[in-house]
């Protein structure tokens, strides 16, 4: 067999990392919370139509100038095509965004195609299904590891995916990044690639309990983490790449998407490795645990 990588021998390290990473983002969330965006709080939607193409970065700087600092600007459809959102219910807003780019750039006229106002109640519905969704999923994936695996495997995996997940939510607390629709989308994202490598390794494990009869609980963790690494490196290298790619071209609209993705890539790869392991160690998972149990009454009645 290749050598071991011993990586249960740094639990104790790793356990103590894991602590302060989740005790210091539940506190971010207590005390700061997190700075939802117009998706969950709502504002103002302009939609804006210009003669010729124009670049968002160019009417987000002209915005800026103007004092409408708060606003997001998304490309919507044809390249004369601009959404802007912003905070606030005044009537007048898109009149007066309007007039502030006309008078920044005067050679490339802008009318003001439509004017929406979402209501925070529309935006408290939006959080509450989001973070209902959430714990659905989580729910789910507790009841299809228990059953496909055992119970001690479905707890040890969502109660890493809730590491992830508080740790991702802690970085945009602690920052205060804006947290909208697609930052949400990218948490539901991360739950299940952090699963998907989870259940790797505790498949792993399974085996190994009955290939390695005589190999006690840590040694089998560590021979199967390290029998699964070359995956495991592989899929979050890739995925870090495209994650890096989306973060550098995809704009200020897909940022928050792609750290959230990139925050919950780096948890979820060591949450899958430690944070899964070390609670089946304190489980104390046996080879006992895997076997089926015997069902009563069913004796043989052969003469």
């Amino acid at each position: 067999m290749k050598r071991v990588i011993n990586f249960m021998g740094v639990r104790h390290v790793a356990f103590a990392l894991t602590v302060v990473l989740t005790v210091a983002s539940l506190a971010s969330l207590v005390v700061k919370g997190l700075n939802f965006g117009l998706d969950f709080t709502g504002g103002t939607l302009i939609e804006l139509g210009y003669e010729r193409p124009v670049e968002l970065e160019q009417v987000r700087g002209q915005l800026v100038q103007s004092g409408f600092g708060d606003a997001v600007v998304q490309s919507f459809g044809a390249t004369t095509d601009v959404l802007v959102r912003m905070p606030g219910d005044d009537p007048q807003l898109g009149e007066r965004i309007a007039d502030a780019l006309r008078g920044a750039d005067s050679a490339n006229s802008v009318s003001v195609k439509r004017v929406e106002f979402v209501g925070p109640a529309v935006g408290e519905e939006l959080r509450d299904q989001g973070g209902l969704g959430m714990l659905l999923a989580l729910g789910g994936i507790l009841v299809y590891v228990a059953f496909r695996f055992q119970w001690k495997f479905g707890l040890g995996a969502v109660l890493s995916l809730f590491h992830d997940v508080i740790v991702v939510l802690g970085v945009f607390s602690f920052f205060q990044i804006s947290f909208d629709l697609t930052v949400l989308a990218a948490v539901l994202a991360v739950i299940g690639y952090s699963l998907n490598d989870t259940i790797v390794i505790f498949d792993r494990i399974r085996e190994n309990f009955r290939m390695l009869r005589k190999a006690e609980l840590l040694e089998n963790i560590n021979i199967s983490t390290t029998q699964t690494l070359l995956r495991t490196m592989a899929t979050s290298v890739s995925t870090l790449l495209a994650v890096g790619a989306l973060m550098v071209f995809g704009g200020e609209n897909l940022w928050g998407f792609s750290l959230a993705l990139l925050i919950g890539v780096g948890a979820g790869t060591y949450s899958s490795v430690y944070v899964a392991g070390m609670l089946l160690v304190w489980l104390k998972l046996t080879r006992d645990d895997l076997i089926p149990p015997v069902v009563e009454g069913e004796a043989d009645e052969r003469p």
